[in-house]
């Protein structure tokens, strides 16, 4: 063997710790050999996907959306059939069950548990660590990252605009500058059109814990998305996923990304119609956002299973120009990890160089 061969041995295996070191926090937290998360994806990121994701060294997420507790139920054994490595379950905070869907969580000894799509209460959050499990929120600024770190959350995810599906205002670049400095206290995940190894890893010198993924495993060959939802991720490039638009001001919808299709206008057209139904007293504003959501639930469920990806909702985000082909969930993490080592290497040898 050459003195350079041994030379790219060690800084090949030098960079390996390295990147264990940067990610320890987040590996420690979770439990998991590598600090990713799959971001929860309705109709997605089911037992089959998620255990697929924690078994290749990863954390799944169960996404419940709009199920009730007996199917959840159903999920999370499906899952821990499949899978003895730590996952979670993401919850809707809006959902009217929220209570009875943590119940059967703790129930079945899940011991992480993701709210998301608002501000969680301190009952929710209470009830989840008072049974033994840990909370994950979604913090979209500074002001409200705070607020939930004193609410007694475990974690944090700071998503940027660039995710697929409902998405906050602030790009992932602008928030991790904004919160990773400040808060220190507990692991902050970032997400948000990550597709890379090495971009993971900028975060990470950063201060983050590790990463969230989604739109990256959605296509794997372990999703039970239909095929032609599937080939659509494929096909897309990043300037095809989009966001929703918001029609009145005073009634605020939060945004969805997904891949431009004929179902967008369909929705502006049901937007338009829900606010009016409010405006007319028809509808509480709770009511009509709720409205909405069932909407994007069902137009969701729609491109996932039936393969409906003209007038459904393929909800993806910005990295889906990165996704070229179907693949194993091992093959995906192969890469990233390959991705991360690589661009450590090549920064030990620019020091070297110096």
């Amino acid at each position: 063997m050459t003195d350079k061969m041994n030379m790219d041995l060690v800084s090949y295996d030098q960079a390996k710790r390295e990147l264990k070191r940067l990610w320890k926090r987040g590996t420690d937290f979770l439990g998991s050999e590598v600090a990713i998360l799959g971001g929860a994806m309705s109709w997605v990121s089911e037992h089959h996907l998620v255990s697929a994701i924690s078994n290749a060294g990863g954390f799944g997420v169960i996404a419940c959306g709009a199920m009730e507790p007996e199917m959840l139920a159903v999920e999370i054994e499906a899952t821990q059939a499949l899978t003895k490595k730590p996952f979670g379950v993401n919850l809707i905070t809006m959902h009217p069950k929220l209570s009875e869907l943590i119940d059967v969580c703790l129930r079945l000894k899940v011991h992480y548990i993701v709210l998301a799509g608002g501000i969680p209460s301190s009952t929710a959050i209470r009830q989840i660590k008072d049974g033994g499990a840990r909370v994950i929120a979604f913090a979209p600024a500074l002001i409200l990252a705070k607020r939930l770190l004193k609410m007694g959350v475990d974690a944090l995810v700071i998503e940027g605009a660039e995710a697929g599906g409902h998405i906050g205002p602030v790009s992932l670049t602008v928030l991790a500058q904004e919160i990773l400095p400040v808060i220190r206290e507990i692991p902050v995940f970032v997400a948000g059109g990550l597709g890379r190894g090495d971009a993971i890893v900028s975060f990470l010198e950063l201060g983050a814990s590790g990463a969230q993924l989604g739109t990256m495993f959605a296509a794997a060959v372990e999703s039970q998305a239909h095929e032609r939802f599937k080939k659509a991720f494929i096909h897309a490039s990043a300037r095809d996923a989009v966001a929703s638009v918001q029609l009145d001001d005073s009634f605020p919808v939060i945004p969805v990304r997904g891949l431009s299709n004929p179902g967008t206008k369909a929705f502006m057209k049901h937007q338009a119609a829900v606010i009016q139904k409010y405006r007319n007293g028809e509808l509480s504003k709770e009511d009509a956002q709720l409205d909405i959501e069932h909407f994007w639930a069902g137009a969701l469920r729609r491109a996932v299973k039936e393969g409906d990806v003209e007038y459904g909702s393929v909800m993806a985000g910005q990295s889906v120009g990165m996704v070229k082909e179907i693949l194993p969930v091992a093959d995906i993490f192969h890469t990233l990890m390959q991705q991360a080592i690589e661009a450590l290497v090549r920064r030990q040898q620019r020091i070297s160089d110096m």
